[in-house]
This record gives structure tokens, sequence and C-alpha cells, in this order.
């Protein structure tokens, strides 16, 4: 049986950890923050799917108005690169637990001003224009947030447990998703289809300002990574992170942009371009998405930590590729399930497509952290992570819209 994937040398004085007690803190805290970053994220690609394309590109077919909106929706994703350099830097820099302060900060903002932006019928060009630019902003932040949260449960906890401390975080997506589409689910149920598309949609928007407070207080309280704190100490920091990944981590950037491209394209396939498939191609209630989406991502939700700790027990890579071929071979499976048009049938098709994915995204994080020394591993992991969601969730729901929209046909997406 192959070893678990090989953790490089850290800084001198290396600190095994503080007890559990505080390490339960931190997975608490970074669970947390990530679920109430990603509830912002995600709220706005399934608003995206419902509403923003009527809202925001009204002269515009609903097919081609959603691939505009999922357009804007990929702004995000090309500005978490740039978040994860600046944050990645000042977090090699300053410290972890001061930069995840910062992100969660910036994501809030930017998601609650959506909630109070006005509409095409408003002002015009002018609110796509500034809906693109507050998406870029939420990008920034997520950019920055992933590397800090990760790193905090990784750096804090046991050495042989990195696999199960660092796949915490990583339950933010199914919380963050169900948070998003749970809200979004009330506001459809207990308002009109014209009520939500006046008002309604805004709510899970504007409930971002309370979230984070919330968020931030729980972040203040806690204690820097020991591992940064052995680099601040041994006064062994990099000058400038990114430098140093470029000129001698090349490759396992490279490798890390690899791995994330396909658990990036299986997810926002599964997760996002689903909303659109059901409700403008086969013409079905959205809540036939959106729940089908809330149970999948509840099974996540059990389904990354295990993932993540099996990855301790086995290894990262084998986990990984079962989970990589298993979403390969379910995509057929999962379009034709939808077709069917019956609840119970899509629902099994994102349950089990979720599950392929945890197999992948639970060992994920370790993974890629553990490719970086601790003196540059938040610059490091942040950049090959965020990197790939340009290539992987960025274009996977535009893509699959444009092939939707020319071929009519689930075959070829």
């Amino acid at each position: 049986m192959s070893t678990a994937t090989p953790t490089p040398p850290t800084s001198p004085g290396h600190n095994p950890g503080p007890p559990p007690s505080s390490i339960r803190k931190v997975i608490v805290a970074s669970v947390i923050g990530t679920s109430l970053e990603w509830y912002d994220f995600f709220i706005y690609g399934t608003a995206a799917a419902l509403v923003f394309n009527k809202l925001f590109f009204p002269e515009f077919e609903p097919l081609l108005g959603t691939l505009l909106a999922f357009t804007t929706y990929a702004v995000g994703f090309i500005a978490r690169p740039l978040g994860g350099i600046v944050f990645g830097h000042y977090g090699d820099k300053l410290g972890r637990k001061n930069v995840l302060v910062v992100t969660l900060l910036l994501m809030g903002i930017a998601t609650f001003l959506i909630g109070v932006l006005p509409t095409h019928d408003n002002i015009g060009v002018w609110a796509p224009v500034l809906l693109v630019s507050l998406r870029f902003l939420q990008g920034l932040g997520l950019g920055g947030e992933w590397g800090g949260a990760v790193l905090m449960t990784l750096e804090s906890g046991d050495p042989k447990r990195r696999g199960l401390n660092a796949s915490w975080p990583q339950i933010g997506v199914p919380i963050g998703l169900l948070l998003a589409n749970g809200v979004l689910s009330l506001m459809g149920a207990v308002t009109s289809a014209e009520a939500f598309l006046s008002w309604g949609w805004r709510v899970p928007f504007l409930l971002s300002g309370l979230l984070v407070i919330v968020g931030l207080w729980i972040r203040m309280t806690l204690a820097e990574s020991p591992l940064f704190k052995d680099v601040e100490e041994s006064d062994s920091k990099e000058a400038a992170p990114v430098v140093e990944v470029l000129r001698k981590y090349p490759k396992q950037v490279l490798l890390a942009i690899g791995a994330r491209v396909g658990v990036d394209v299986a997810f926002y396939t599964f997760v996002l371009f689903i909303t659109t498939y059901i409700v403008t191609y086969l013409k079905l209630p959205s809540h036939y998405a959106l729940n089908a989406v809330l149970i999948a991502a509840a099974c996540q939700v059990v389904a990354i930590p295990y993932f993540g700790h099996l990855s301790d027990r086995v290894a990262r890579r084998p986990i990984y590729l079962a989970g990589a071929i298993g979403s390969a071979v379910w995509v057929f499976a999962f379009f034709a399930l939808l077709d069917t048009g019956h609840f119970w049938l899509i629902v099994l098709a994102a349950v089990i497509a979720l599950l392929f994915h945890a197999a992948m995204y639970g060992p994920q994080a370790a993974f890629i952290a553990e490719m970086f020394p601790t003196k540059v591993r938040y610059t490091g992991a942040s950049m090959g992570y965020q990197l790939a969601g340009i290539l992987g969730g960025a274009v996977a729901p535009i893509i699959s819209v444009a092939l939707l929209n020319q071929y009519h046909t689930s075959v070829v997406v």
C-alpha cells in the first residue's frame, strides 16, 4: 500500500501544535468563515441562473441572457488568482489570521452591495457594470480565503491528521451551498414569482452583512498558526514569496493546477449548470434543481472529511484518482437521470455526483498545501488552487450553456 504524500520540511524549531481543544477552535472558526465566504460566492451563481439574466440582461433571449450572466459570474474566478497572490503574499509575510479577517470583510461588503444594486431598468448599462465590479471584489476575497483557512487547520494540528484537519475548511463549500440554495429556495417559496424577481432575490445578499459580523468576531479570537510563528521567530520569511514560488516551485504550481481543474469542472457542472439545464432547457420547476443540490450538498458535509481522513490512512493520490474517474464516468448517467424529469432521480444524479467530487475535494487541501514549505505555503497553495479556477470553474458553465444553446442536447455538454 502506498504511503501518504510526504510533507516538505518546515522551519527550524518545529512546533508540534496546540492541544486538541485549540485545534478544535481553529477548525470551527475556519469552517464558519469559509462557509460564509462560499455562501456569498454561491448565491451569486444561483441568482445568475435564476434572475440576473432577466434583471441585468433583459434585452436578450433567456439562454443568451443566462450565458451573459454566467460570464459576469466568471469574473469572480478571474479575480481569485489575483486575490490568492496578493493575500498569499501578505499571509506569508504578516500571518494567516490577519489576512483571513480582511478577506471575510471584503467578501461580505461586496455581497451586501449586490443586494442593494439597481437593475437595468433603473440605471441601464451601469447595472451590469457595477455587478461585474462587485463580483470582482467577491473573487478577490475568496481568492485569499481558501489558502489561509486551510493552512490554519493544517499547520495547527497533528501532522499525521493533516488530510482530515485540512478537509474541514473544505466543507465550507457544501455548507455555503446549503445556505445559499436554502435561503433562495425559502424566498422562492414564501414570495410570488413577481415578488421574488422584484425584491425576494435581494434578501440572501443582504443577510450576508449580518453573517459576516459573526464570522469576524470568531476569527478575531484565534491565535496565529504555530508553524508560521516558527518561521517568524527564526526570521526565515521570504521578502517576495511570489518570486520564490515561481523560481523554486513552478512544477508544484502546475501540478496543483492540474489536480484542481478537473475538480472544478465537475463541481460547477453538477451544482451550477444543473439549475440552468433543468429550468431553462427542461422547463421544470426551479425547486427541482435547488432541492436536489441541497440534498447532495448535505451528503457532502459528511463525505468530505471522511475522504480527508481516508487519505491519512491510505494516501492522497489513490482517493483523488478514484473520485476523478468516478466523476468522468458518472457525468453521462447524470444528464440521463436529469432528462427523466423525475425529482428523485434528479436527486440521485446530484448525490452520487457530489460523492465522487468529495473523494477529490476531501484530500485536495492537504495534497496541494503539502507541496510547499511553510514560508511560502500560503502563496504557493493559493496560486495553484486559484489559477485552476479560471480554467475549470469559470469556463465550465459558460461552455455548457453555449453548447446547449447551439446543439440543444446534453450529449455535447
